[in-house]
């Protein structure tokens, strides 16, 4: 077994302990930056990574990292972590995020502008006012508008550089979105929660 080998492997689990699933780019990655490289690269991002959610909350964390995605035109990393911020609204609120993942993973050709007020639209309509405030300073250091002024944006600005890389990885190789990016998707009961009420709303709809 090659280093790289090795090295994807232990990735993988990695994440499959954390979230009860593996980003299909891991491999990418590690074929990209070779084993050394991709070690060093998820040593010096993913611990950042795991504070900022701590301290931004996934709410928050997920949401930027949906609009990067966004940007950069990838499909896989904006539904895995839309699917994520769906799933921490269905389990904190018990009703359904009013835009799917799938319907957010679509607004990648949206320019900066037109897709903060989608989702600034989005988050008002789920009553997440606060996050909605969010949205301009997201968009405006993923563009460039403006340096970081705060801590709080100082780890917005490392999540677009971060992300970057997942995104490239990711539209580099044939891969699907899949599950969500967060330890919500350890949650049985929550995803089960909601598969269902998407199918009740489809009848419903229907």
């Amino acid at each position: 077994m090659s280093a790289n080998d090795l090295v994807t492997g232990a990735l993988q689990g990695l994440c499959r302990w954390m979230w009860d699933c593996s980003p299909r780019m891991i491999p990418a990655i590690v074929r990209e930056r070779g084993a050394a490289g991709a070690l060093r690269w998820f040593a010096a991002n993913m611990p950042r990574y795991l504070v900022t959610l701590r301290v931004l909350g996934p709410v928050r964390t997920h949401l930027a990292c949906v609009a990067y995605s966004l940007l950069n035109g990838c499909t896989y990393c904006a539904y895995g972590h839309a699917h994520a911020l769906e799933l921490i609204y269905f389990r904190d609120r018990g009703r359904l995020f009013p835009a799917d993942a799938a319907t957010l993973a679509t607004w990648q050709e949206l320019p900066p502008r037109r897709l903060a007020e989608r989702l600034r639209t989005v988050l008002e309509d789920a009553g997440m006012h606060g996050e909605a405030l969010w949205v301009d300073r997201i968009i405006h250091l993923a563009v460039g508008d403006q340096l970081p002024v705060d801590r709080d944006e100082v780890r917005l600005a490392h999540l677009v550089g971060m992300v970057r890389v997942m995104n490239d990885a990711a539209m580099g190789c044939d891969v699907a979105p899949g599950e969500a990016m967060d330890t919500v998707n350890r949650d049985a009961a929550v995803k089960a929660g909601h598969a269902a009420a998407l199918v009740n709303e489809a009848g419903l709809v229907g």
